[in-house]
């Protein structure tokens, strides 16, 4: 084992043993999951080390996960030192230009990582989010949806921030909402994506209910000045849940009365090591 894998297990072990002797990690009276972990929180050492960081991810109590990418490793390959750690692949990310023109490939590969849902989670766009653009999005979220739902995966959209932008009497995520086929195609609410942009997570989850599937969990840095659509923001920005300035009780109990199917952290800051057990404290201990 590497000498930054034992460093990142010696912190974690001793909280993590804790946890799951009372319990299963990350829930409690009021959360009750289902939870995992969005790999990319880890990204920097699955680079370097996949068997080391899927022992961290051991380590932190996690026995679920979504995942982006595979690390020069086949998905076969991938799914089995999944299933070797104990971690269960729910869901993945593809890149929207893979839907567009190999979508036979994403559906293999889905398939071959054994997920329930498949994803994407930004569609490249020069300047502002247009509504041409929005329509190209929805022409390919359909087909991709109802390609692998033969395959038994539901495909998913990951709002990014600048779909908030404004859309006839709405907004062009109102006009994927009401152009996607609700058989095929789900959606997976980023919370940090609705905030930034200046929005309400609740209202969202109120106004469209059962069409989030999934939900990204993360908190914002106190400070952080909202409003801005772009979808960027420097990582470090992400604190652990609770610690922000989301309203995290409310938007929880919103997202549970919506139906919300799982729950996947995800820590892109440079401190996600250290934050990552908070975060599973804190759901353990939240009341709403």
């Amino acid at each position: 084992m590497k000498p930054f894998t034992r460093t990142l297990l010696t912190v974690v072990s001793v909280v993590a043993a804790a946890a799951a002797a009372a319990g299963e990690i990350g829930l409690g009276p009021s959360f009750k999951g289902p939870l995992g972990l969005q790999l990319y929180s880890l990204r920097d050492q699955f680079a370097k080390d996949v068997p080391g960081s899927l022992a961290t991810v051991k380590g932190f109590g996690i026995k679920n996960a979504e995942l982006a990418g595979t690390y020069s490793l086949s998905p076969e390959k991938f799914h089995e030192m999944l299933l070797g750690s104990g971690i269960a692949p729910i869901s993945t990310h593809f890149g929207y230009d893979r839907y567009k023109t190999n979508l036979a490939d994403v559906v293999k590969e889905a398939k071959a990582l054994g997920v329930k849902f498949a994803g994407c989670a930004w569609i490249p766009h020069d300047g502002g989010f247009t509504e041409a653009k929005c329509r190209e999005a929805i022409g390919v979220f359909n087909r991709a949806g109802e390609a692998l739902a033969k395959a038994g995966i539901k495909f998913f959209y990951h709002q990014h921030g600048y779909e908030f932008g404004a859309c006839g009497s709405g907004t062009m995520l109102d006009l994927m909402m009401a152009e996607t086929n609700p058989q095929f195609v789900s959606f997976e609410m980023d919370i940090f994506w609705v905030v930034f942009p200046g929005e309400d997570p609740t209202k969202w989850l109120a106004k469209y209910g059962k069409r989030w599937e999934l939900m990204h969990l993360k908190d914002m840095k106190k400070g952080v000045k909202t409003g801005d659509p772009s979808g960027h923001t420097d990582v470090a920005n992400d604190v652990a849940l609770g610690a922000g300035q989301m309203t995290m009780p409310a938007i929880l109990k919103a997202a549970k009365q919506a139906g919300v199917k799982w729950y996947f952290i995800e820590d892109e800051s440079p401190s996600c090591i250290q934050q990552i057990p908070q975060s599973l404290r804190y759901l353990e201990q939240v009341k709403f």
